[in-house]
């Protein structure tokens, strides 16, 4: 999978898309951690999660630092903002639209009502 479009919010979506990095990001917002750390709840070897992880690193959500022999991996929240930045829109739009079948509704109760 080649990460890096013009668009880095397809890129976030692209490298979330795949359960196993979500999980990835969900352990590492508890904190930063080794790639043989990550890959223990998993059934896979380590080279698969650093797969895993250098998706995760194009799309920008992960960086990795080097202590000695030590490869940490860590969250980088910002590119998730971007995604809640986009979803609070639609967010938005669905409250709106919910507020208006309220009301329709509670005009259809009085209409019963009054008849």
């Amino acid at each position: 999978m080649s990460l890096q479009t013009a668009d880095p919010l397809s890129d976030i979506f692209a490298a979330l898309a795949d359960p196993t990095r979500r999980a990835i990001i969900a352990r590492l917002a508890q904190g930063e951690t080794s790639v043989g750390e990550l890959a223990r709840p998993f059934a896979m070897s380590g080279p698969a999660v650093t797969k895993h992880l250098k998706v995760l690193q194009k799309a920008g959500l992960i960086s990795r630092s080097r202590e000695a022999q030590w490869r940490p991996a860590k969250l980088e929240p910002e590119p998730l903002k971007a995604v809640t930045d986009w979803l609070e829109q639609y967010r938005r739009f669905w409250e709106q639209s919910f507020d208006r079948l309220d009301d329709y509704l509670a005009e259809l109760q009085k209409q019963k009502k009054e008849d």
